[in-house]
């Protein structure tokens, strides 16, 4: 295919992916774990982790603007991107993301929060979690325009050509049109994030070896979905501790943008990562 053919909204060729080495299938016991690997192996290792819904090629269009002499690992959480959904009955947990990690990490801070209704939370969690199995159809079949307004449409900082680059891994070409890979289930998010109090939010802090480098979009976090979210105050609490018990280990910046600032503008963002990676201790090339 020449450089010069025509691509449609989705078409499987990454845009800006430089550097890209191999994508990889890591074993799993209910299935496989998919990755994308930019860089020599023998570099120091950075895991590159996406967010809830999304898949690795959020970072198509970060990494090659990052220093290349390091070794990008990029991976689709379980249900996502590429990666095998779980198995029924075996839902989504905060915890399984870590573990994901881990195994990714073995093999070659997903967020924390805190509420005061955790029981009813948990309970819904459950109810959903067989409302959702018990009313499981085949895919829904959609055409690759219909899929990307739907996509926009739920995710209003999402430019279209991020959006597009999250569906070349998101979907899956089908007779008819194009499928969602990811797991319907993922889409209710009380089946995903756990919780956790102040006293072990601080603890998990206090236990942290590593430096933390925090970019805040001065429109993200709070409009993605609920565009009047004034609720800052767990954001405060959490820079708050990072400040106080990592002192100089803890660097933060906002800059201009808002949620997909990363996808959006990745130039905003890449001069304060590159900049922090290459003033870290060289480490093995293990992960």
């Amino acid at each position: 295919m020449g450089e010069n053919a025509p691509q449609g909204p989705l078409d499987r060729r990454g845009k800006g992916e430089a550097g890209l080495l191999s994508e990889l299938k890591l074993a799993v016991p209910w299935g496989h774990i998919a990755v994308k690997v930019w860089g020599s192996q023998k570099n120091p290792p950075v895991l590159c982790l996406h967010g809830w819904l999304d898949n690795a090629n959020s970072f198509d269009r970060l990494i090659p603007l990052l220093p290349q002499g390091f070794h990008y690992v990029a991976m689709d959480f379980g249900g996502h991107g590429l990666s095998s959904h779980h198995h029924p009955g075996f839902p989504y947990y905060h915890q399984s993301f870590v573990s994901d990690v881990r195994r990714v990490a073995t093999g070659g801070t997903v967020g924390s929060m805190e509420t005061e209704n955790i029981l009813t939370y948990k309970r819904r969690n459950i109810e959903h979690m067989l409302k959702v199995e018990a009313s499981q159809k085949s895919p829904r079949v959609s055409s690759p325009e219909e899929l990307l307004q739907g996509l926009l449409s739920k995710n209003i900082h999402l430019s279209r050509e991020c959006g597009e680059l999250l569906l070349q891994r998101g979907t899956t070409k089908v007779d008819t049109g194009l499928v969602l890979n990811r797991d319907p289930r993922l889409s209710l998010a009380e089946n995903v994030f756990d919780f956790t109090s102040k006293e072990m939010f601080l603890q998990f802090i206090r236990s942290l070896q590593a430096n933390v480098l925090f970019i805040k979009a001065t429109q993200g976090y709070f409009g993605v979905r609920r565009e009047n979210d004034n609720k800052k105050q767990p954001l405060l609490f959490m820079l708050d501790a990072l400040r106080v018990i990592l002192k100089e280990r803890f660097q933060y910046v906002e800059i201009p943008g808002n949620h997909y600032v990363h996808m959006n503008e990745p130039h905003l963002v890449a001069g304060f990562i590159s900049s922090f990676l290459q003033s870290q201790p060289r480490t093995s090339s293990r992960l």
